[in-house]
């Protein structure tokens, strides 16, 4: 299993490096280890490298790079709990309401101009953020009021219909602003554009934090996939875990798509994969699933600036083109 984990994280790291060297205008590997030493190291860069490509490499390429992967992780991790928790091979935290509510925030910042003064340079990011948490914040609320044990059926079905609500009111507000309805669609599009490093230091202890809480509760995530039972019978509070992880898996989707926008099916496809690989015990799974998601999330990134190079594709579309047939794929053979 070591073997497995370190050449997968190996894998990974080739997966980055290859991605920010290529595009429209290519750097070799080489160049590439020069910019990041002279950057971070303070080599000295070699006369050969020129300053067009020091700033390609270390003000867009990486970057851009650097925030794919941490998206990708998030949503994997988040993707991976969701689940386990809910024990649904095709629940995540969008399911919840996380992406509509993230949606109707991005909404009221293009449409409407509504900041927050101590995040005003973060509007955007920061008003989707709180929404896609505030949604799902309020569904387990609503789902807690119905149902006091907090069963799986009743997760869903309240996350579904509050969803749907709230995509609603979305819907209603483009209808009035249509001036600007393109740019809220882009951003439910999802893209890596035009970020910098301010966007990491803010998405990366996020996903850590995030992922080791969540590793945390590796061992009641592993109780929870025999059935809610047989977790209570071996010591589970399944009610304060449950509204735990989905607290912490939410804040992982709704860091992420506040700076990328709307991105699926990478939190319902890598977690899959991982396990098929990997086995079952989270463990194993959740530390794996950010390794690969992110991997996966940069691949997809460098097809959506490269197939069509000038022009780029919406990173959620190159996702839901990989993701949809292999929804498709758990779907009926789960039915069958």
């Amino acid at each position: 299993m070591k073997i497995k984990m370190i050449a997968a994280a190996g894998a990974s790291v080739l997966v980055l490096l290859f991605c920010a060297a290529l595009g429209s205008v290519s750097i070799p590997l080489g160049d590439l280890f020069s910019i990041i030493g002279h950057k971070v190291f303070g080599f000295a860069l070699p006369e050969s490298i020129k300053p067009a490509s020091v700033s390609i490499v270390w003000n867009l390429r990486l970057p851009r790079t650097l925030l794919a992967f941490l998206a990708g992780a998030a949503l994997s991790v988040s993707g991976a709990v969701m689940q386990s928790t809910l024990r649904n091979p095709l629940a995540s935290s969008y399911t919840l309401g996380v992406s509509s509510g993230a949606s109707l925030g991005a909404c009221l910042v293009i449409f409407y101009g509504a900041a927050i003064p101590i995040a005003a340079n973060f509007a955007l990011p920061t008003m989707g953020f709180l929404f896609g948490l505030g949604t799902i914040f309020l569904a387990l609320a609503i789902a807690q009021r119905l149902d006091m044990q907090m069963q799986n059926y009743t997760i869903i079905l309240v996350g579904m219909v509050f969803s749907l609500f709230v995509s609603a009111i979305t819907t209603l507000l483009s209808a009035l602003s249509q001036e600007h309805i393109q740019r809220l669609i882009f951003w439910q599009m999802g893209s890596f554009a035009i970020k910098d490093w301010s966007v990491i230091g803010i998405l990366l202890p996020v996903a850590i934090i995030g992922t080791l809480l969540i590793v945390c509760y590796h061992r009641e995530l592993d109780m929870m996939t025999f059935g809610e039972d047989q977790a209570r019978t071996m010591g589970v509070n399944l009610k304060t875990v449950k509204y735990n992880l989905l607290f912490i898996s939410a804040a992982l989707t709704g860091s992420a798509i506040a700076f990328c926008g709307v991105i699926g099916f990478v939190d319902l496809v890598v977690p899959h994969i991982v396990r098929k690989i990997f086995g079952a015990a989270h463990r194993y799974v959740i530390p794996m699933s950010a390794v690969l998601g992110g991997a996966f999330m940069v691949i997809c990134d460098l097809l959506a600036r490269t197939v069509a190079s000038p022009s780029e594709l919406p990173v959620g579309a190159v996702t839901a083109i990989i993701g949809a047939p292999f929804f498709a794929y758990i779907f009926f053979m789960g039915r069958k």
